[in-house]
């Protein structure tokens, strides 16, 4: 005999609520459809559910993701980045604490107080013909942060050496959540024989019809929710092995949305809305921002990140700011609106040289005309590098490219040899924007205060 069972998954949704209705409107059918053929079905979330970008998930610390997973019926998740590096310590230690799902995250814990009772490093569950089913949680292992939020997170390999011959011993099929990027994945699935299926995120990517790697199935469905996930199984029962599995991730495009899960999306909305109509400043004038000018509001910006950090140096791209502010009153939302990066303010040590190379970097069109997506920049450019603690002075070609002629700190040039602290966000110590910055040995992160702390702070002092 065989015993047909099906796993659905989202990951990396990023509290993409406008997707969420048509995402739980095709569970809702699912269900449907696997009850009358009496087969089980199981849902999935493979991190970064939460991103502080949208109103929902900042008012209310991610609670409401949380509410609505369960309202889904959700029965094995995930943490991603954004839920664990982007909430303060205390919001992440109480964050599942109304899960009616099972919360996985196998290479996490406390560093100075005891896990959460939520967290788990795997759960297994048991089909309604008595096949288990063991899923593993695993997330990317960002050391820096989550210890500087009071947590540790260790080597997923360490983890998985250590799991997976218990986990053997208990469980008929074993399934990997991982939100550690696809090139992890492969290795796992190059590494362990016995992982069955590898369900991915956190890099994004897309596997509409799975990928085999020694005999493991990967699979993955983009973000955002623009694609939805499933994995088939065909256990035999007999011979109590797998006989067949699949995967998929699809378009959910067509699909209608739930009405019910429209209603939530909007109350939890307005609730926000309400939430961060706090006045938190009052400015006397007009503030404007621009992309590609460096505006008042944006020097000031850089000067508080200049003294937040005590740097001698600070940048900031004027990308960071969607729009400027109107005379009046400015709200919680007005600020989250306008900056609703999930990025921290950081300091890096450059020498001279390095630092010319950034400044020069920073100003080519290509650079500040770039979309960047990714990395915490949830903006559309990156635009203008703003600069304090260094007069910069360029000229326009007729190529119509800006070009560095003097750089100079307290009117002396700056030392080629000489070291520097320079702050800037955080979205330059990833990948290859900025190699210098990226690839600094000494990165001090400032945790758990966001940009947009900074620009409050900035807004306060305004005229």
């Amino acid at each position: 005999m065989t015993e047909n069972i099906y796993l659905y998954y989202t990951n990396d949704l990023h509290s993409h609520f406008e997707n969420w209705p048509r995402i739980v409107g095709h569970w809702k059918e699912r269900r449907n459809h696997h009850e009358k053929m009496k087969e089980d079905m199981f849902l999935l979330d493979v991190g970064d559910h939460v991103d502080r970008f949208h109103p929902i998930s900042e008012a209310m610390m991610g609670k409401a993701n949380i509410d609505l997973l369960n309202k889904a019926g959700y029965n094995w998740v995930t943490l991603g980045n954004n839920e664990g590096i982007t909430l303060t310590h205390e919001d992440l230690y109480t964050l599942y604490d109304e899960a009616t799902f099972d919360v996985i995250c196998a290479n996490l814990s406390t560093i100075n107080a005891p896990d959460p009772a939520w967290l788990n490093p795997y759960s297994i569950q048991t089909t309604s013909n008595g096949t288990k089913i063991a899923v593993i949680g695993l997330t990317a292992p960002f050391y820096t942060f989550y210890k500087q939020m009071g947590w540790e997170v260790v080597s997923p390999f360490d983890k998985l050496d250590e799991l997976l011959e218990e986990i053997e011993k208990k469980a008929d099929i074993i399934v990997l959540l991982s939100h550690l990027g696809i090139n992890d994945d492969e290795a796992i699935a190059n590494r362990y024989d016995s992982v069955d299926v590898i369900i991915g995120g956190h890099t994004h990517h897309l596997f509409k019809d799975g990928e085999y790697i020694n005999g493991t199935l990967l699979s993955a469905a983009g973000k955002h929710g623009m694609y939805v996930g499933q994995v088939a199984f065909k256990w035999d029962q007999f011979n109590r092995k797998l006989s067949h599995k699949s995967a998929s991730a699809y378009s959910l495009e067509m699909q209608d949305e739930d009405k019910e899960t429209e209603q939530l999306v909007e109350y939890y909305s307005k609730r926000a809305s309400h939430m961060l109509h706090e006045t938190v400043a009052e400015l006397s004038q007009n503030q404007d921002a621009t992309w590609f000018e460096t505006s008042e509001v944006m020097k000031g910006f850089v000067r508080t990140l200049k003294d937040w950090t005590g740097a001698d140096v600070a940048m900031l791209n004027a990308g960071v700011l969607l729009e400027g502010f109107p005379q009046g009153p400015v709200t919680r939302g007005d600020i989250h609106r306008k900056c609703p990066h999930p990025m921290n303010p950081c300091k890096v040590e450059l020498k001279g040289d390095q630092l010319m190379e950034v400044i020069r970097q920073s100003h080519a069109k290509r650079f500040m005309e770039l979309k960047l997506k990714g990395f915490g920049f949830r903006g559309e450019v990156i635009g203008r590098m703003v600069f304090d603690g260094v007069d910069v002075q360029s000229r326009k070609a007729q190529d119509d490219q800006e070009y560095v002629t003097k750089v100079t700190i307290d009117g002396e040039r700056i030392d080629p040899t000489r070291t520097y602290s320079v702050a800037t966000a955080d979205t330059f110590t990833f990948g290859r924007l900025l190699p210098e910055i990226a690839n600094s040995p000494k990165k001090e992160y400032f945790m758990p205060e966001l940009l947009r702390d900074l620009l409050l702070e900035t807004l306060k002092q305004m005229p």
